[in-house]
């Protein structure tokens, strides 16, 4: 490491293992440091603060280390497992691809818990650990659990307000939604994958990612599949980044994606609807509040299309998504906005309270719940969002 012109030695292990498997480690500085055994110390301050990692640190032993790290990774595994959850697709996330995002929501779930005295055991946590009989019964279960309203999500004006429907449901049972907003959260996510459930007793969170999957389905109605999914894991148990591949027609999906099938779209009642034609299915598909590609794989899975056929709607879907006019990135949301968004309105609500009732301090507040994103001086323009 060169400070002022003089060397001062860094061993290389110990810099490989701090940054190796962080957000950094592909950055320029980093490789260039790795091949020339040379780093500026302001290269090094950059990349320390990216990754999280207290710079001192890059001065200890070896053995030092590599106890820090093990304390590090048993830490984010308590909240996360290294394995992806997936269905129908082979796409994996590197626990350095999320880390940061895992550490932050860990830090608001204990958050949550030292600032909140009503939270309580979560009832959804392992509700579905144990299969009933039935995947009817499974999706009955965690619906009434949730007081989760069909017919009020069927009858939601558009997707979106469906959404935040199920989410509602979600905060009321003690599970917090996290989404991404690009800029605003402690990582660039730089991978493809639908979300990740992270584990709590008390305040599970599901985060969600955007709806740039690359499998040509409409954000909105993808996002609620995606959500529902997570709060089956949630109930079974399993937390985990989630990866799954909407388009397939593979028929090992697995017990999972049939739950969430049964939740959005009853067998019962789906086995009643004509689907003669695409137009049909985006028919049904806007019934239900989900994509049509969702709803043709779901139909096949129910034997009311044959593969032939869904693998045909599936690519007219395709064709036509390709078609559309590119949309125009949208603007940077407001700062209260986006704290809303990616802390999640229940989470956000709970600790303004204890800001209120002056059990919590508001700098603290802006640290963990805002990323100091705003001051103190904002709060009053934070709750109106909140509204």
């Amino acid at each position: 490491m060169i400070i002022a012109g003089e060397s001062v030695p860094i061993d290389r292990s110990v810099f490989v293992d701090l940054l190796a498997n962080s957000v950094v480690n592909g950055r320029a500085p980093y490789i260039h440091a790795l091949e020339t055994s040379k780093i500026q110390y302001s290269e090094l301050l950059t990349l320390a603060r990216k990754a999280e990692v207290p710079h001192p640190l890059f001065f200890a032993p070896p053995s030092v280390i590599k106890a820090q790290l093990r304390t590090k990774t048993t830490k984010l595994l308590q909240g996360v497992a290294p394995d992806t959850f997936t269905v129908n697709t082979r796409t994996t996330v590197k626990l350095r691809d999320v880390e940061l995002i895992v550490k932050d929501l860990l830090r608001k779930q204990e958050f949550a818990r030292k600032h909140d005295s009503s939270l309580v055991k979560n009832k959804i946590v392992g509700l579905l650990k144990k299969p009933r009989p039935s995947v009817q019964e499974d999706a009955e279960a965690l619906t009434n659990a949730l007081g989760l309203d069909r017919d009020a999500i069927r009858q939601a004006r558009k997707k979106e307000t469906a959404l935040e429907l199920i989410i509602e449901r979600l905060a009321a049972n003690q599970v917090l939604v996290s989404r991404s907003v690009r800029g605003f959260m402690p990582q660039l996510i730089e991978v493809h994958f639908s979300g990740m459930t992270v584990r709590d007793s008390k305040v599970p969170y599901i985060f969600l990612t955007g709806g740039d999957h690359d499998d040509f389905q409409e954000p909105a109605g993808r996002q609620i599949f995606t959500l529902v999914l997570m709060a089956v894991l949630v109930a079974r148990g399993i937390f985990a980044p989630v990866s799954y591949d909407a388009n397939s027609t593979a028929s090992d999906a697995g017990r999972e994606y049939d739950i969430v099938g049964e939740i959005l779209m009853p067998s019962g009642e789906l086995t009643g609807l004509t689907l003669a034609a695409l137009d049909d299915v985006k028919s049904a598909a806007d019934l239900f509040k989900v994509t049509p590609s969702a709803l043709a794989v779901r139909a096949m899975r129910l034997g009311r299309l044959t593969p032939l056929t869904a693998t045909g709607y599936l690519r007219e879907l395709e064709e036509e998504f390709r078609a559309r006019n590119k949309t125009k990135p949208t603007r940077q949301p407001k700062p209260v906005n986006a704290i809303k968004k990616y802390s999640g309105r229940e989470l956000t609500i709970r600790m303004l309270r204890a800001v209120d009732e002056r059990r919590l301090p508001t700098r603290e507040f802006c640290r963990v719940v805002c990323l100091n994103r705003i001051g103190p001086s904002d709060l009053g323009e934070l709750k109106a969002a909140l509204r």
